[in-house]
């Protein structure tokens, strides 16, 4: 469920939003119960899937993030007075 960008990582089909919205459909549905066995898990496998799409998203904000951070953070050598 992932689709290769053009420098070869990877990233997830569904965006965040979607994923995360899915996934609090598929939690509201195994709340209200009345689901077969095996219903409950299809949709608990469903869950665990757009968890991981979630959390490869926030991974993903964090690196550039971190990247982003690091860059605006002056170096040790700088000319820079303080």
């Amino acid at each position: 469920m992932t689709e290769t960008t053009e420098a070869g990582a990877t990233e997830p089909e569904l965006g965040y939003e979607e994923a995360r919205e899915e996934l609090n459909t598929v939690v509201r549905r195994l709340e209200s119960g009345g689901l077969t066995l095996k219903e409950s898990l299809a949709l608990w496998e469903r869950g665990e899937e757009l968890a991981r799409t979630c959390e490869s998203w926030l991974e993903g904000a964090r690196a550039r993030l971190a990247v982003a951070l690091a860059e605006d953070t002056p170096g040790e050598g700088d000319d820079a007075p303080f």
